[in-house]
This record gives C-alpha cells, structure tokens and sequence, in this order.
C-alpha cells in the first residue's frame, strides 16, 4: 500500500515521429501488421498505466491527419523544420516538446518524461511502467533500455586496413584470446525502446553534467535490460519485414 502522504509527479509520454528518413523514407507511417508503424507505439503507450498526458511531436502532415483523426485524445505538438532534419537532436525536440505542453498546461509541475520513437512497434509489455519504477529511485537522472549484444560484442571486433590485414578494434590481442561466446562478459547496446528522464536532465540543468549530445541524461544513469527480439527498431527493409511477421504472430497467438 502507497503512503498517502506521498504524491506521483506528472508523467508525460512524449512520441517523437518526424517524417524524414534516409534508410526507410516514411517508416514511422509504414503499414506493419494491419495498421502505421506509429500506431503500434501509441497503442502501447495508451494500454500503459501511470501516464499523465500523451504527446506526439511531428512535422508529417500525415501522421497529424492520423491522430486527428484516430486520436483525438492525443496532444499534437507541431515539430518545428529545424528540429526535424537528420542532423536534428532528439533532445531538442524533446525540451520543444516539453515547454508547449507545460505552456499549454501550467499544472504540469516537475514531470517525469517517457520518450518513444514511433519507428519501434515492438516492446515487451510493462516498460514504461519498469522505467518509471527506476526512475524514482532516489537521485536517479534518467533510465534507458539495452539489450545484451550477443555474439556482436566489442571484445570480437576487429579492424581492416586498406590490404585486408586484420588488427584488434582495440588492445593488442584479437578477440581478447576469447573463442567462445559464453566466454564474453555481459556488455550491452540502447535498443531504442524507451528513454525516461527527469525534467531536470532533459532541460541541462543536472550540476556537473560534461556538454555534449547526450548531456540530458544527468549523472546517474540507469539501464532496463529487454531480452533479444523483444524490441524492434525499424532502420531497415528487413527490420519492417520482422516487425510484421512478429506482430502478425502475436495477433494469432491472442486470438
């Protein structure tokens, strides 16, 4: 039972979908199971509990067609062209993000910011509500969600040069005299699912934090370990190709 005395911060779900992409041009709206790649992500956030406010920040005329129309409920947020071009970070949109809404909503005091990419229309359930849980604990800045590498792992990287002679991507040993996979101590990669911060990180304002791109995640960083195949990341054709037979299974299965 939660303390009485105790009251949850606001909590606002920001979904990031410009309409720019070089690898799969229009994949945040690409069909993928039956309905846009987007949808999946909304949905999920939707059936997600502990969330004040659901926002989309897009400059796609057709995804604002979308949740005009399909979600009304939603908040849309008019993502400027400067913050929408493939050099554009995703802090940026983010904080622009974050001051409409608490413009537009002065009782969104301190909140507590989920931010999902609408290219990724596969998550385990419960994410958002694991990354909130972490993201209270005491002096935590933000929480991201990482997957293990496998055999992909950097003890296993190698360099080429320009006659194909093969040298360590680093050290002096190639593949740290390692042979064999479960040899590898644990290492892990942002698999893009969900990124939770404090309002306090995302607008720079942590003590201490060194400048750089990925300065709005604070001090104290905290890692969601997903299992392999539980996220999928569209940044390919055949990561479209996955999504679709993984979400057309999952419908089958719940059937």
């Amino acid at each position: 039972m939660s303390d009485s005395n105790v009251t949850t911060p606001p909590t606002i779900a920001l979904i990031l979908a410009r309409a720019g992409s070089k690898g799969v041009p229009g994949k945040n709206i690409a069909p993928i199971a039956g309905k846009p790649c987007i949808a999946w992500t909304i949905d999920y956030t939707l059936a997600s509990k502990g969330l004040t406010r659901i926002a989309v920040s897009t400059d796609d005329p057709k995804i604002t067609d979308l949740i005009h129309t399909r979600y009304p409920q939603l908040d849309l947020i008019a993502r400027p062209a400067n913050l929408a071009t493939d050099t554009a970070r995703v802090d940026d949109a983010a904080r622009h993000a974050l001051e409409s809404l608490e413009s537009k909503y002065p009782n969104l005091k301190d909140p507590r910011i989920i931010i999902l990419y609408a290219n990724v229309p596969v998550r385990p359930p419960g994410l958002i509500e694991r990354a909130l849980k972490s993201l209270d604990i005491p002096n935590t800045d933000s929480v991201q969600s990482y997957q293990p590498v496998g055999k992909n792992h950097p003890w296993w990287m190698a360099r080429l040069d320009s006659t194909g002679q093969v040298s360590p991507w680093q050290g002096d040993v190639l593949n740290h005299n390692v042979y064999r996979r479960q040899d590898l101590p644990p290492a892990y990669l942002p698999d893009g699912a969900i990124l939770a911060v404090t309002r306090r990180a995302l607008m720079l304002q942590v003590p201490g934090v060194p400048p750089g791109p990925h300065a709005f995640f604070g001090l104290s960083r905290r890692g969601l370990e997903t299992a392999p195949g539980e996220v999928i990341d569209i940044d390919s054709p055949l990561d479209l190709a996955v999504a679709e037979a993984t979400l057309r299974k999952a419908s089958t299965v719940n059937q």
